[in-house]
């Protein structure tokens, strides 16, 4: 006869259940901190306090802090993706979809909680490369599938120049973000509408 514990049915699944809960409950909790009071001024105390969870249960998901600053990173780049999709999905003209796309961009990132997380502490915090690599699992790609889609049919175009032009456009984009957000100005906005324009003609006409 076997000495293993008897195993009720749907137990596994309510302790996947149960983990999901918990790792989501410390994601969102930590997204509020960290864009109130940015990455270095949050500690690990807050989070726990802010959530009700143990420290055990805090490494059990995440293997510090950076690890559980980068799952916040992905929720806000994830929220960002689908203002990009909400205001372009209308759009059948690729230019068209990259300035509804980009204005989305810096409607929401210029916002104070994602520009803390996203544009002030994510280079530091994460370093160049992981930083990129984030980037371009999230904006970058949208952006860079519409340059891809405006140069395409160009002669001769290769995909570096594609690369090279959708990087300088995903620069400027991100700074017109901090300008806007630094600026308050009420013209500030349609100012930016006008550089992305002039922009858009210099390095995709």
């Amino acid at each position: 006869m076997s000495n293993a514990p008897e195993v009720k049915p749907g137990t596994g699944n309510r302790r996947v259940e149960q983990g999901q809960q918990s790792r989501a409950r410390l994601v969102e909790s930590a997204r509020v901190l960290f864009q109130r009071d940015g990455y270095a001024a949050t500690s690990t105390e807050a989070l726990l306090a802010a959530t009700g969870l143990t420290r055990g249960a805090l490494y059990h998901h995440f293997r510090d802090k950076k690890a559980l600053f980068l799952a916040v990173c992905e929720a806000e780049h994830a929220d960002l993706s689908r203002a990009i999709d909400a205001a372009t999905q209308e759009l059948a003209d690729p230019m068209a979809q990259l300035m509804a796309g980009s204005l989305a961009w810096i409607d929401a990132v210029s916002r104070p909680g994602p520009r803390q997380v996203l544009l002030l502490d994510a280079p530091s915090v994460l370093g160049a490369d992981e930083w990129a690599t984030l980037d371009d699992r999230h904006g970058y790609r949208q952006l860079r599938a519409v340059v891809a889609e405006l140069l395409g049919d160009s002669p001769g175009m290769a995909g570096a120049t594609i690369d090279a032009s959708a990087a300088v456009l995903n620069g400027a984009i991100n700074e017109l973000a901090h300008w806007v957000a630094r600026s308050g100005a009420p013209g500030a906005r349609a100012a930016a509408q006008e550089a992305l324009r002039k922009l858009f003609a210099g390095v995709l006409g």
